[in-house]
């Protein structure tokens, strides 16, 4: 099989020739740029500054040479612009706080200060920071910038500011991005603009130079308690700006994309999760389901959730929304037992990610506890599709890379059987 027909049959639930593997094709199954320098020093690659193609959490670009090491069944689109708002062209150099030397967009603008790095939104030194990186820090954290709000009296529009109908540059850029991976051999797999649906990572808009509206995170998961109406028009008119969104990134590159990254809402914490069931029945279910009734009746792209945390009971609701996958599959996580949702929930839906804990085996085990851990998840997931490999959430900094390199072994290991 070539990687797109691998994942492909995976995600259809039937068996393929090998466990196809995902690392770096998205922002939330991405790995730091310190540990894409030292895997590429490991395994004797050209050395040369990392690229950040996501500089929120630092990810490094992994690049097609590391991805043929690897055996990567995936490739990515990227969004034209990050998280903070600009957008990765005319490379520069930069070095970390941890003295590594990569290269940032022209438009990553920082300060340095007392207690750490500051970045810009937009690059716009005249506004105020939205992000800070500690001095001892890998990534940097969002900095709420909240207005003051009358809580009696939300205005949808403020909320719905950073949501606008993709413009003839952005096209532009879908369409270059499908050009350039035409023909690849890899399932090529892209976020989705504008699909978020509440998710806590954009909602202090770090790429907005003043956002206005609802943006502390408390106040956030507040609103959603107290004021279920004003959420549901904000949903709703984003879904409308989302669905005519769809039309044109199909239209410009609907025959390149395999997999698109609906959303990355958060819906458990390590021990239960941030709502009641019945609130993302109520709030989310439908409105996902808009949106990925659209997908399946007008593309052939498969439909990626992820939410950390136990949400092991909300994986009906999940598949109810029309998700085909999901990730990251927090297998730590209260009653996210691997064997109970195989069991339960591996035949509707596909587990992507599940592969090894980023927690605690893969940055803090053995080599062979990471080893053990990889053979024991493959054996679980693997068996009639419905499964693509890959660590629990993103690959972070300090990993050591003797732990990378014994998860890619165990991963040839379990495929020769």
């Amino acid at each position: 099989m070539t990687s797109k027909q691998r994942i492909r049959a995976a995600i259809e639930h039937r068996q393929p020739d090998r466990v196809p593997v995902d690392f770096g094709a998205s922002f939330i199954t991405g790995i730091h740029c310190s540990v894409v320098e030292a895997l590429r020093r490991h395994y004797g690659l050209p050395q040369r500054p990392v690229k950040i193609c996501e500089p929120y959490q630092m990810l490094g670009l992994v690049e097609d040479d590391l991805l043929n090491v690897l055996s990567i069944d995936t490739a990515p689109i990227f969004p034209q612009r990050t998280i903070f708002g600009f957008v990765n062209e005319n490379w520069r150099p930069w070095r970390t706080p941890w003295g590594q030397d990569v290269l940032v967009s022209e438009h990553f603008k920082t300060v340095e200060k007392a207690d750490g790095t500051y970045i810009y939104p937009q690059g716009d030194t005249s506004a105020p920071p939205s992000g800070h990186m500690p001095r001892t820090g890998y990534f940097f954290d969002a900095i709420v910038r909240q207005p003051e709000i009358d809580e009696d009296n939300l205005r949808v529009e403020d909320n719905l500011e950073e949501f606008s109908l993709m413009s003839p540059a952005d096209e532009l850029y879908w369409k270059e991005q499908a050009a350039h991976l035409r023909g690849t051999d890899r399932a090529v797999v892209t976020h989705l603009n504008g699909t978020c649906l509440g998710d806590i990572a954009l909602v202090p808009a770090p790429f907005l130079k003043h956002p206005k509206g609802v943006r502390d995170i408390a106040t956030w998961y507040m609103t959603v308690a107290a004021n279920p109406e004003f959420v549901a028009e904000l949903f709703d008119r984003q879904v409308e700006i989302a669905l005519e969104n769809l039309r044109r990134l199909n239209a410009v590159a609907g025959d390149v994309i395999d997999v698109v990254v609906v959303c990355g809402t958060d819906f458990g914490t390590q021990e239960s999760t941030f709502c009641s069931r019945a609130t993302y029945d109520s709030l989310w279910l439908p409105r996902y389901k808009r949106i990925n009734d659209w997908i399946h009746a007008h593309t052939s792209w498969k439909t990626f959730k992820h939410s950390c945390g136990a949400v092991e009971s909300f994986m009906p609701s999940f598949i109810a929304s029309g998700f085909d996958i999901i990730n990251p599959v927090q297998c730590s996580a209260k009653g996210m037992d691997p064997r109970l949702l195989k069991e339960r929930h591996g035949d509707k839906i596909t587990f992507w990610g599940a592969g090894v804990n980023t927690q605690k085996t893969l940055p803090f085990g053995t080599p062979e506890e990471v080893r053990r851990e990889v053979l024991e998840r493959c054996e679980i997931f693997a068996p009639g599709g419905g499964f693509v490999f890959d660590a629990i959430h993103n690959v972070q900094a300090l990993t050591p890379v003797a732990n990378l390199v014994a998860l890619f072994d165990a991963l040839r290991e379990f495929n020769a059987r």
